[in-house]
């Protein structure tokens, strides 16, 4: 969008590690919109389907990296697989030497948690498979792909999450294994922010706020060009953001030479919009956790344009 800034990453290297849909692909497709070299993992390839059993494919992702003016490459990685992001890593080294900013956006669990259902009604399977997808899946990433990131100095981590470190901290989120998962990735930026800083890395945990992904616009039945049409439904779907808008995010944070204030911090996509000035796609800056924090202390609804 005219007006809005957009870094320099050209010569970076990037790893958007779950990058099929949502969030990963924005992030993915800012990133090469300023230039970089972007990496992007998943599943979901055009001849493999996860169990998400979703059209989207990595391919697909990289291809509108480099449409959008970077270089995409795809690599399928089951990221529970060791050897395969062990091959990921060295891949990477053989083509590029090192790795610049590494985004773990590695999540799949939307089909496997109940909404505020108790440990002990929620089907255990299930949970377990939810804390491997959201959890082991970022441990096993950073082992092998940090080596890479911490050859020189300046490398930066997005560990992507859902709520920030202060939201989180005072209130329930959907489900014991949901919290888990999503607190764990926030401590995981905190731990990596202590081992990064010796080697002049930095690490911060990340929150788009209410993402209108792919799977999202199909549950309300609107397209990202028509997603107002949902708000005769659901009115809160007003604060709602695209992907492109944490995508941003991410680009800022890794276009920011200064980028090193921020480490160990769990900082949001609104947040970040005030502080780098760049907007959604519609023009507009939204704010989610500002808008829900005020409303569950209002009297009256809260408008959300007001939060925009």
């Amino acid at each position: 969008m005219p007006g809005t800034p957009e870094p320099d990453l050209e010569g970076k290297i990037a790893l958007v590690a779950g990058a099929t849909r949502g969030a990963g692909r924005g992030i993915a497709v800012r990133l090469g919109a300023a230039g970089a070299t972007v990496y992007v993992t998943g599943r979901t390839t055009r001849e493999r389907r996860s169990e998400y059993d979703r059209p989207e494919t990595i391919e697909e992702t990289a291809e509108l990296v480099t449409a959008a003016g970077g270089t995409g490459i795809a690599v399928p990685a089951d990221h529970l697989v060791a050897e395969e992001v062990r091959t990921l890593a060295g891949r990477i080294d053989a083509e590029q030497g090192r790795l610049d900013v590494l985004v773990n956006d590695i999540w799949g669990g939307e089909k496997l948690f109940a909404f505020d259902e108790p440990v002990w009604e929620h089907d255990l399977d299930n949970g377990l498979r939810l804390l491997r997808l959201g959890v082991e899946t970022h441990a096993v990433t950073s082992h092998f792909l940090l080596p890479l990131l911490v050859r020189r100095p300046g490398g930066l981590v997005v560990e992507m999450t859902d709520g920030t470190s202060a939201y989180n901290a005072a209130r329930y989120r959907n489900s014991y294994f949901y919290d888990l998962v999503k607190n764990s990735v926030l401590r995981m930026a905190f731990v990596l922010a202590h081992e990064l800083e010796p080697h002049g890395g930095t690490a911060v945990a990340l929150t788009p706020g209410w993402l209108r992904s792919e799977m999202m616009l199909d549950a309300f039945g609107v397209a990202e060009d028509n997603w107002r049409d949902a708000l005769a439904k659901v009115p809160l779907f007003g604060i709602s953001e695209s992907p492109a808008y944490v995508g941003r995010a991410v680009a800022a944070l890794a276009g920011d030479a200064d980028v090193a204030r921020w480490n160990g911090e769990s900082l949001s996509s609104g947040q970040l919009a005030r502080e780098y000035g760049f907007t959604d796609l519609d023009g507009s800056r939204p704010d989610c956790w500002r808008f829900l924090i005020d409303s569950e202390h209002a009297d009256e609804p809260v408008d959300a344009d007001v939060y925009r």
